[in-house]
């Protein structure tokens, strides 16, 4: 990855926070067969609230392999589907939101279908995406950045949003939405694709061990030196 300098120093912020995490994790890159259909990914992410990964993306393969098509799921109701989602943590809203979520494409579409995106930009496609049910920005950027189509475009959930806040990148108070428009114009100019999945990814990682919500071990973090909350949190315990 080609290191620009920019004038923005936030910019360069990402930058050394994406090259010391890959050096304290490794690299984490989604392979090219990993990357499912944007109905696929759009699916996980409508069943996936609250869910552990693992769980939505086995869901989301057995919904695909009990019913065959996207349109056979679309023509079960949220009763039958609920049981068949019932290792998601609401299994009920799953159902509700994901029979809602795709008979709201296939009226639009004529089918369950999202064809149609790989011709508008990415922030249009993310904005068509916003209008069906149980869809929001993390999961509109899931679908364009992680499915098959790898746009250009940021998925941020808890993890990353509570460091981004916790770093001093965003306000504390910050939602998803808000943290996508100011982080956006931020990302370095020659991240591809791949380079934005991975960011993410190893935000997540360093959110599931030395930045969870409810335990931070900045003396150990990669990127405290970037912190605001980790230079504090050092100072506090620094030898006086």
């Amino acid at each position: 990855m080609q290191l620009l300098l920019g004038a923005e120093p936030r910019t360069d912020i990402l930058r050394r926070v994406q090259a010391a995490l890959i050096e304290r994790f490794g690299r984490i890159v989604r392979p090219p067969d990993k990357r499912r259909s944007p109905e696929w990914t759009l699916v996980q992410g409508v069943i996936g609230a609250q869910t552990r990964t693992a769980v939505s993306n086995r869901s989301t393969d057995a919904l695909l392999a009990r019913y065959g098509t996207w349109e056979s799921v679309a023509d079960a109701s949220p009763e039958e589907l609920e049981p068949q989602l019932a290792a998601q943590s609401f299994p009920r809203v799953a159902a509700e939101r994901l029979h809602a979520c795709l008979n709201a494409i296939r009226a639009e579409r004529g089918a369950v279908d999202l064809r149609h995106l790989s011709n508008l930009t990415t922030e249009e496609a993310q904005a068509w995406l916003e209008t069906l049910p149980g869809v929001a920005r993390k999961i509109s950027a899931q679908v364009m950045n992680t499915s098959t189509f790898a746009r250009r475009t940021m998925v941020i959930e808890g993890h990353h949003r509570r460091i981004m806040q916790r770093m001093g990148l965003v306000p504390e108070k910050a939602d998803t939405l808000r943290c996508y428009i100011l982080l956006t114009p931020l990302f370095p100019a020659e991240w591809s694709a791949a380079d934005m999945d991975e960011h993410h990814l190893l935000l997540k990682k360093l959110g599931q061990t030395a930045c969870r919500r409810s335990f931070l071990d900045c003396l150990h973090c990669p990127v405290w030196a970037d912190c605001v909350t980790g230079r504090k949190r050092r100072a506090q315990v620094a030898p006086g």
